[in-house]
């Protein structure tokens, strides 16, 4: 396939933790206290690698070239919006949806690249930024038979599907692959234990491993190569008579249709699309997602999207009720004490508590969670037996 073993390695591994993630991800049996930690039910699982695409691909701008980009969620919108259309006027089936979802982004992010690649460093962001909120006022007054505004988009009974039979008065259209429901799932039991496998997640999950694999050839070839000296000093790179822009454009393209392929994805999953998904926040999230993980890293970003999509909709559902079971064996006043102590940092409070955690990996972890795995390794690795002699003496060097 072209990598090397320790990169085959990787894949590999990214492969099993998709393939087995409904028993990962559900480590609880259900009814227990603990259960409330496990998350793998469906839509969960498949924002987890949906979003480890958007964050793969940012990584491919921002961890090889150095370039941050605040506004890499207009080109997850545009795909979206491409993708719905694509649902409402030829099929629902969703292999056209994401192809065109890929190609439209890609060329949104053309001409923001374009403009936006003029400057460099904190400009360069200002700028992106700009495009980001302007594609999201668009979207959200402007642009309004185009994108459903404040309501958003979803598929119609009416709507004229090309290939598509007609629909009854009131069935709701559903996203498909040849006549596969996204939305088909089955549950095996096992004890106390349920297991829920999605045709929508796997679906997913195979595009994931596709755009993995992608990002890691990328990542050892001669133009991820260019990428890195860029990002290691630019001007040094002109010096030499080398044109940096067009390997730097082509690195915004790519990375933004990584985003368009997770906007058509996250239609695919679930068909209906709002200009939120354009909004700064998340630009900033799948910031936060890859230095996270680990910026320039290549399984950082899948990590860091996951720790924070699991944040988002597990600890924020911990309310003050379930404090008070988890306490409960203790005294009264002791118990109340810890729910005040705790409560502020999980339910509606999660967001300091990944604050918290980014401010000390960023301090303490600059490669992210990849270099925390990394050290951790180093700690169980056993000591190699030094090449001295037995007696002390060594050998000098030829």
């Amino acid at each position: 396939m072209g990598l090397t073993k320790k990169d085959f390695t990787l894949l590999i591994i990214v492969a099993c933790l998709a393939i087995f993630a409904p028993f990962i991800l559900n480590p609880f049996p259900e009814g227990s206290a603990m259960a409330q930690f496990n998350a793998g039910y469906p839509d969960l699982m498949q924002r987890l690698v949906i979003f480890g695409i958007f964050a793969i691909g940012f990584n491919i701008l921002f961890g090889l070239t150095g370039y941050l980009s605040f506004g890499h969620a207009a080109f997850l919108g545009v795909g979206s919006y491409a993708a719905i259309w694509m649902m409402k006027l030829l099929t629902m089936n969703v292999i056209p949806a994401i192809i065109v979802s890929v190609a439209v982004a890609g060329l949104f992010s053309l001409l923001v690249g374009w403009i936006s690649l003029r400057r460099s460093g904190i400009y360069f962001s200002i700028l992106t930024l700009a495009f980001a909120q302007m594609s999201y006022a668009l979207a959200y007054s402007v642009l309004t038979p185009i994108t459903g505004g404040e309501t958003g988009l979803q598929p119609k009974y009416t709507d004229p599907r090309i290939l598509d039979g007609a629909l009854e008065p009131g069935q709701t259209p559903r996203a498909n692959l040849f006549g596969l429901d996204m939305k088909q799932s089955f549950e095996l039991e096992v004890a106390d234990w349920v297991f829920t496998f999605n045709a929508g997640y796997y679906v997913a999950a195979a595009v994931m491993l596709i755009a993995f694999y992608l990002s890691i050839r990328i990542f050892r070839s001669p133009f991820g190569l260019m990428l890195r000296a860029v990002k290691s000093n630019q001007q040094r790179l002109n010096y030499t008579g080398l044109n940096s822009k067009p390997y730097t454009l082509a690195a915004f393209v790519i990375s933004g249709m990584y985003a368009g392929l997770a906007g058509g994805l996250l239609v695919a999953m679930d068909t209906q699309v709002g200009a939120e998904r354009m909004f700064w926040t998340a630009s900033g999230e799948v910031v936060l997602m890859t230095i996270l993980g680990g910026a320039g890293t290549l399984i950082g970003p899948i990590l860091g999207a996951g720790f924070i999509k699991y944040f988002e909709n597990i600890v924020s559902k911990i309310n003050e009720s379930i404090l008070h079971q988890w306490f409960a064996f203790m005294p009264d006043g002791i118990e109340d004490f810890l729910v005040a102590i705790v409560y502020p940092f999980i339910g509606k409070g999660w967001h300091l508590t990944l604050g918290i955690i980014f401010m000390l990996v960023v301090i303490f972890l600059p490669g992210g969670l990849v270099e925390g795995g990394q050290r951790v390794a180093r700690l169980f690795k056993r000591k190699k037996p030094a090449d001295d002699k037995p007696d002390g003496k060594t050998t000098p060097a030829e």
